[in-house]
């Protein structure tokens, strides 16, 4: 029986692979000259325990990725990725790299509601993904209502090179909703999915859908700072995630 289901769940994408930038964006752009450094640390307490499709288990990995944003203009910033992975047994491995151009409707325009749009397109080693290079197409819209915010992220991912090409564009919505508890302190819900191509989804025992409790600190304009535990509600998805992200905005 556990053989039969290790075969199912290798024909589908593990998500648990891809747990290196944990975050529902918002619209925002980093504002022109200025360049903002995060490092995203994700520890899986809770994860797969056997290799499949040459993946190594994701149980007690580490994951610590820097992200660098410069902007550009005020509809335009890049964003680069760099990932790694630590794990028992396996030691401290350089995991990856991802490049994000992000074009944004400017606040000058005056929307009812914060709209920008990112591609990123990158490539991840063997052991870690499936997909050697893969593009994402993510939408953001937003929107704060006096405490209230909420950010909706409805991403579509396609696998460049590797086994999972043939499932073309798959939908990956992501979501945050928090309320403003003071000036310093925000807290919420942030939930991640990844359902399936969009020409059919996967059922829902084999989708990857993952909820977050978090909380923001708003320290400073300068600084940003999230934190949460994460816990997946299918099978198919890491059971429980650690994450927090660090930032500072420097003005080069």
């Amino acid at each position: 029986m556990k053989l039969f289901l290790v075969l199912i769940l290798a024909s589908f994408p593990l998500l648990s692979q891809n747990n290196y930038e944990i975050q529902v964006y918002g619209s925002e752009l980093v504002p022109p000259g200025h360049t903002m450094f995060e490092l995203h640390s994700n520890f899986t307490i809770e994860g797969s325990k056997t290799s499949v499709d040459g993946l190594y288990p994701t149980e007690h990995q580490l994951h610590e990725t820097l992200e660098i944003t410069h902007g550009f203009t005020d509809y335009f910033e890049v964003g680069l990725y760099i990932f790694t992975s630590a794990q028992s047994g396996v030691g401290w491995d350089w995991v990856g790299d991802h490049i994000r151009p992000r074009f944004a409707v400017p606040e000058k325009w005056h929307w009812p509601v914060g709209v920008s749009i990112s591609n990123e397109i990158g490539y991840q080693r063997s052991q870690y993904a499936t997909a050697l290079w893969d593009w994402e197409i993510r939408p953001i819209v937003d929107k704060q209502l006096g405490a209230w915010y909420f950010s909706f992220n409805p991403a579509f991912d396609r696998a460049l090179q590797g086994p999972d090409t043939k499932q073309g564009f798959v939908f990956s919505p992501n979501f945050k909703l928090s309320y403003d508890f003071n000036r310093t302190i925000t807290g919420g819900f942030e939930y991640y999915g990844s359902l399936g191509p969009v020409t059919g989804f996967d059922p829902f025992r084999y989708q990857q859908q993952q909820l977050f409790p978090a909380i923001d600190l708003n320290l400073s304009p300068k600084w940003e700072f999230n934190a949460g535990v994460g816990v997946g509600i299918t099978q198919g998805t890491d059971h429980l995630i650690v994450k927090m992200i660090i930032g500072y905005r420097f003005d080069l």
